[in-house]
Order: structure tokens, then C-alpha cells, then sequence
């Protein structure tokens, strides 16, 4: 049980990693950078997983599974590519290991060196775009619409459970289309399923938007993203959607004819979403008390604790109780009675609010006298009683209230946090005041933009897709600026 959080007040990072090892969402791994995540974390980003997947599949993607390893010359293929993942990059050099010759342990058998090395993937468009050009030869084979839930490695250095680590599970969406017009159609429709999803199921506004040159995926043509803020006051990335024109298809020579016979090169994309998203939900909405779960993306949506003395209320309790359970169960909650005996009911208060369960039922024997019971939700602490015979249609209403909420709530946080600025003193006095959003106009040029990350640590999160076109002068440079852009310092 926890020995109570730091205040994110006072510790927002020693508040976010004990939150997730107190709420057993993760864990260190023996790997320095891996993480272990716990069944309870799972069963949160097992409801993300699903949810996406439905969303896939409605539009039309299916699901196929690619190898972890890639040879080392694939990697290769592509300049871009190589160059933005080489430095993250776990290389397999050998494939067998030995007996040591003073027999305490092993070593790498050096005669079982491969011939070509392999990269543990970082993403998967190389491998994928290999097997493309055997599956693709006729505009009839297109669009081709394939997604893969998988692992990937990439060797970082500073890690944070579920934020950064250096192997994550993700999905990595990657379309074959006849024409440039498609492929981008594509791109902002997985972009704008990426916001519905974040949007609608945790509750976590977004801002969708265009990277820069310099921050945009390695090999991409475009990189569109949609950004979240963190109640640190610093952004997050949670998705991103690639075209990628036909820059992979060219690496790997994937053409087809098209309806007048012609040779022509076929234009891609990719998206992908992380267990980053784990970190972007437990940051967007829980308190110094623990998680603060929205219902649509809670294993547990409401908890039932019993209030009893002695083993013969408990039994009459559980009788009682189970019309209940049975009822939430019949239109789709997902309920648990805790009647555990080990426990007071006052640690499994703390220890439900800790995991961020929506909704608290309490139910006593005078409780079952008056047919009614305490509901209390999680994301106010409030507290009140309900009828039983009316009880189904309340928990329903309530967890559709809580989820409107946690969204309202984030999105006013946004907006509280969201500033113009018009110099560049202007610009450094909110970041370090205030934190947030930055709205400040920008002269297009990679050196301006560097050179603001340099000095300040914020970056160029997005070119806002909603941004009116507003003449301005670039806060650095003074240069013409036609829209302002999204500045945030961020993980």
C-alpha cells in the first residue's frame, strides 16, 4: 500500500514515477531502460489496444505481424532513416554463446559471428517496404492497408517508465497507395482517428498540427502529430502520422503499374501510438492521491467495498450485493467487489482511489435497511447516497459525467496555459514564469529554430493545422512570419 506520493506541487518527476510504481501500473526491469508492466497497467493499455484496433479496422486496416530483427544493409536504404535511428540502434552481432574456459560462466562464441549484422527494430518501414515489393505490382493490388501491434528497441539513454524507455510497445500503421493524393488523404485520417481517440477516450485534449523540417520523422516527406499538455506545463507528443511520398518505395523499388500500364512508384505513410500514451494519461488527469482514470479506458469502473463487522454481515452483504453487480454487468460496466477480509474497509478506500478507479460504492447493513448505497467518484472526492432500485441508470449517467469533465477540466487547464508572445524576451519570461503553450511567430528557417531550442529548451512542437494566417515578425530574428507556431518545452 503507498506510504503516500510526493506533491506533484513540489516533485512533478518523484510524483509520476512512484504514482506508477505505487498504483502498479510498471516497474524497473533487471535491463537498465526496460520496464516491466504490471497486469494492472496491461489491462489500462490492454483497453487502449483495443479501442485503436477497432478504430483501425472501421477504417479498413488489418493487422500482420513483421520480424524484430532487420539486416543491418536494409537500415541502409534509406539516408534519411539511417541517419535519424543510428544512434539508437541494438545491433546482433552474434547468434551463440559458450561455456567460459574457467567454467564460472559464458561468453560469446566468437566463431558464431553473422555474416551481416542485425538491428533490433526501431520501427519497422525498412523491413516492411522489402516485403512490399513482392506484394505489390498493379494499381489492383492497391491501397494496401496494414497495421502491426509489436515491440521495438531504441537505446536511450534517459528513461522514464512509460514516457521513455528503451523498449516499448506500440502500433505502426504502414499504407502502399497509387497516388501522392491518397497517401496524404491517409495521413490525416489516421491523424484525426489519433485525436478522436485521445479526445473521446482519455479525455485529453489535443492539438493537431505539421512538424517542422527539423523535427519530422527521418525519411518522412511530412510529419503530422498531435500534441498534449502536461500539468507540468510541458507538452507531449502523443501521435504521429507520416507521408512518406515515395521516398521508402524508391529505396526499396517498389513499383506498379498503373490503369495505363506505366511504371510508377508507389506513395507510403506511417502512424504509430506508444505506451507512451500511458504516461500522457496518468500526467493529463491524476492528483496527489493516485490516478485519475476516465471510465472509457478503466479496467475497474466502479469498485464496490463493504462496510460489515463479522463474517455473518458480509454474507448478507454479498447476497445483497450481487443484484447489483449483476445489473451494472448487464449493460457493460465493468464492476468489482472488493471482499477481501484482510483489509479494512478504510485502506481499501485509499488503495482504489490510488488506482484511480471512476466510481465508490460503500455498502453497509444499514445501507441494505434504507436500499440504498454511498457513491463517490473519484475525480471530485464526492460523496453521495442512491437509491438501488435506480441505481444502474445513476452509475451510467455519473461515469459519462466524469469522463465529460476530466475532458472539460484538461481543456480549460490547456487554455489557461496557452500564451502569445510577440518578442523574444516576452517569449523566455513566460517559459520560465509560467511553462505551457507558446504561440509565437517563427521565420521558417532550421537555424532560427535551433537556435531557440538552444537557448531556451523549448521546441517547435507543431505548425497548428487550425493556425489562421496572422503577418508577424519572427521573435528572434525580426524576419516576415505568416502564422504563428506552437513552442513548448516538452518530454
Amino acid at each position: 500500500m503507498s506510504k503516500g506520493l510526493p506533491k506533484r506541487s513540489e516533485d512533478y518527476a518523484a510524483w509520476y514515477q512512484e504514482l506508477v510504481k505505487q498504483a502498479d501500473l510498471a516497474e524497473h526491469a533487471p535491463v537498465k531502460g526496460c520496464m516491466i508492466i504490471k497486469p494492472y497497467g496491461f489491462a489500462i493499455w490492454e483497453k487502449m489496444q483495443r479501442t485503436l484496433d477497432d478504430m483501425f479496422k472501421e477504417t479498413g486496416h488489418v493487422n500482420a505481424y513483421f520480424p524484430l530483427f532487420i539486416p543491418k544493409s536494409y537500415l541502409s536504404k534509406e539516408a534519411a532513416h539511417v541517419e535519424g535511428f543510428a544512434k539508437e540502434c541494438a545491433v546482433v552481432t552474434h547468434y551463440r554463446l559458450k561455456n567460459s574456459p574457467d567454467g564460472k560462466g559464458v561468453i560469446v562464441d566468437p566463431e558464431a559471428h553473422l555474416e551481416e549484422e542485425l538491428i533490433v527494430r526501431p520501427t519497422s518501414e525498412t523491413i516492411i517496404w522489402s516485403a512490399y515489393r513482392n506484394w505489390i505490382q498493379s494499381y489492383r493490388d492497391l491501397p494496401l492497408l496494414i497495421n502491426q501491434w509489436a515491440n521495438v528497441v531504441r537505446w536511450e539513454m534517459r528513461t522514464r517508465l512509460f514516457l521513455r524507455t528503451a523498449e516499448f510497445l506500440w502500433q505502426e500503421g504502414h499504407t502502399a497507395h497509387a497516388t501522392k493524393e491518397e497517401a496524404i488523404e491517409e495521413t490525416r485520417k489516421m491523424l484525426d482517428v489519433y485525436a478522436r481517440f485521445a479526445e473521446e477516450y482519455m479525455a485529453m485534449p489535443v492539438i493537431k498540427g505539421v512538424k517542422s523540417e527539423n523535427e519530422r520523422f527521418a525519411g518522412a516527406v511530412d510529419t503530422y502529430c498531435i500534441e498534449a499538455l502536461m500539468q507540468d506545463g510541458k507538452a507531449l507528443q502523443a501521435g504521429t502520422s507520416h507521408f512518406l511520398g515515395q521516398n521508402f518505395a524508391k529505396a526499396f523499388d517498389v513499383k506498379f503499374a498503373n490503369k495505363d500500364g506505366e511504371l510508377d512508384y508507389v506513395w507510403g505513410t506511417s502512424w504509430g501510438v506508444s505506451t507512451r500514451l500511458m504516461g500522457a494519461l496518468i500526467m493529463t488527469h491524476s492528483d496527489d492521491k493516485g490516478l485519475v482514470l476516465p471510465p472509457r479506458l478503466a479496467p475497474i469502473q466502479v469498485v464496490i467495498v463493504p462496510i460489515y463487522r463479522g463474517e455473518e454481515e458480509l454474507e448478507a452483504i454479498k447476497v445483497y450485493v450481487q443484484k447489483i453487480i449483476d445489473e451494472l454487468k448487464r449493460v457493460g460496466i465493468k464492476v468489482h467487489f472488493d471482499a477481501r477480509d484482510t483489509h479494512r474497509p478504510g485502506f481499501k478506500f485509499a488503495e482504489w482511489e490510488l488506482k484511480g478507479v471512476p466510481v465508490r460504492l460503500a455498502i453497509g447493513m444499514r445501507d441494505i435497511e434504507s436500499n440504498q448505497v454511498e457513491v463517490a467518484r473519484r475525480d471530485t472526492g464526492e460523496k453521495h447516497t442512491a437509491s438501488v432500485d435506480t441505481l444502474t441508470g445513476h452509475i451510467l449517467n455519473l461515469l459519462d459525467d466524469i469522463q465529460k469533465s476530466l475532458f472539460n477540466r484538461a481543456l480549460a487547464f490547456r487554455e489557461a496555459n496557452t500564451h502569445k508572445a510577440d518578442s523574444y524576451e516576452e517569449f523566455k519570461e513566460i517559459l520560465e514564469t509560467k511553462g505551457g503553450f507558446v504561440l509565437a511567430h517563427w521565420d521558417g528557417t532550421t537555424e532560427t529554430e535551433l537556435r531557440i531550442k538552444e537557448e531556451t529548451k523549448a521546441t517547435i512542437r507543431c505548425i497548428p493545422l487550425q493556425a489562421e494566417e496572422e503577418a508577424g515578425k519572427c521573435i528572434l530574428t525580426g524576419k516576415p512570419s505568416k502564422r504563428r507556431v506552437l513552442f513548448a518545452k516538452a518530454y
